[in-house]
């Protein structure tokens, strides 16, 4: 795999916690962006991926058991 650089501009507070987060994960800053970089992008594609096939779900729509046909008129389902 290919690696590309990033530069990173924090708050000195957040680059303080961030470090020490790294620490505690016995991991380096640079890893934890690129997991939750990775992360991100699993989440966008996995939910294009859903949409998606929801979408195409609803185009073929679905079989209700009237095999497309209905029995019956607005005004009986309505009546009192």
């Amino acid at each position: 795999m290919q690696h590309r650089n990033l530069t990173l501009r924090l708050d000195a507070d957040v680059y303080k916690e961030v470090k020490i987060i790294a620490a505690k994960r016995d991991t380096s800053i640079s890893a934890l962006v690129a997991d939750k970089l990775t992360e991100l992008i699993g989440e966008e594609t996995g939910y294009a991926r859903a949409q998606a096939r929801a979408l195409a779900l609803l185009e073929q729509g679905f079989e209700l058991g009237t095999k497309g046909k209905v029995g019956w008129s607005r005004d009986e389902l309505h009546e009192r």
